[in-house]
């Protein structure tokens, strides 16, 4: 179809990609949990667009580019992982700021914690997809296996397999930010469980920042 090759192995194989966490979904869930169905969806789309921006990447031959020379990758690499260190610490700084205050209504303590940190959710799950260089090296790792060489308009076939890719995307993260609200519910009941949760979010994005940092190219 398309010069795509093996179709139900692809959606196999894409949907165990999708389903494993990571900064892009982890940060998405986050913030429909503190802010909304709507500034979730906001997120989602910055996710998205940074993945498309990534695909365009990947067929047009930067993914080439970016492994066989070191120098950049390891700019890109570092810029990526101290991007998700600068989100981590700002994730702590708000869950102490939740332990001192939680003797406030949480409803007045979250707010109070996400203005002073003008989160501007599309700009931010933007910027985590693309310094991200290894999702760049991925896309093309895994959408060449089901690109047929010999077919005419490979950029028709890279285009089938990264809009289901999206499409993909979209289901997970619509479910992601539905359970999002629903946690929300419990965080303005337990004060504990949000600067709890939020602590954990940013000890996680740490992990992301070491283990992009430590990747090889």
């Amino acid at each position: 179809m398309l010069g795509v090759t093996d179709l139900p192995t692809y959606l196999a194989g894409l949907a165990l990609i999708i389903l494993l966490p990571g900064p892009n979904s982890l940060y998405v869930l986050s913030v429909a949990a503190r802010r909304g169905v709507r500034t979730g969806y906001t997120a989602a789309a910055g996710v998205w667009c940074g993945d498309a921006v990534l695909m365009t990447l990947s067929a047009a031959g930067v993914a080439s580019l970016l492994q066989g020379n070191a120098v950049l990758f390891g700019i890109v690499k570092y810029a990526g992982a101290g991007y998700l260190t600068w989100l981590a610490i700002g994730m702590l700084r708000a869950a102490l700021a939740l332990w001192r205050e939680r003797r406030q209504p949480v409803a007045d303590a979250v707010p109070q914690a996400q203005e002073g940190a003008a989160e501007r959710p599309f700009r931010r799950a933007l910027v985590i997809s693309l310094l991200n260089p290894k999702a760049i090296l991925f896309f093309i790792a895994f959408f060449v296996q089901f690109v047929d060489p010999g077919y005419a308009y490979p950029a028709l076939s890279f285009l089938v397999l990264g809009v289901l890719a999206q499409l993909a995307s979209v289901l997970y993260l619509t479910a992601l930010i539905f359970s999002g609200t629903k946690l929300s519910a419990a965080f303005r009941r337990r004060k504990r469980l949000s600067a709890g949760a939020t602590s954990a979010a940013g000890a996680l994005f740490l992990g992301f920042a070491a283990k992009l940092s430590l990747a090889g190219g």
